[in-house]
């Protein structure tokens, strides 16, 4: 499981900077880089935070972490088609709070 890879890709995907996803994800940049570079194993509660700055379910992220080992016994071409949905998933969301950096609540 690449869960460094799903929150980078998704924030990427997203338009957002790590300074703004940080902000909103209440921890340093530089944590966050260090999930992005697999460098640090975050707790549940840290990834739904992520998720939730990046405006997308947390189980997406684990879906897009997920090898091929990972997804079990199901078969490739299911797998293909759960991936594609996850990618065409991560459009830029309409609420520009994401790539502003700026935090409500």
């Amino acid at each position: 499981m690449n869960v460094g890879h799903a929150i980078r890709l998704c924030r990427i995907k997203r338009g957002a900077s790590q300074g703004a996803v940080a902000s909103q994800a209440n921890c340093s940049v530089s944590y966050l880089s260090m999930l992005e570079n697999n460098k640090r194993d975050p707790t549940l509660s840290t990834l739904s935070r992520v998720a939730q700055a990046l405006q997308i379910p947390v189980g997406l992220l684990f879906v897009l972490a997920s090898e091929k080992d990972d997804l079990g016994p199901i078969d490739d071409k299911t797998a293909g088609k759960l991936m594609q949905c996850a990618h065409s998933s991560l459009t830029k969301p309409t609420n520009a709070t994401a790539q502003s950096g700026e935090h409500h609540g």
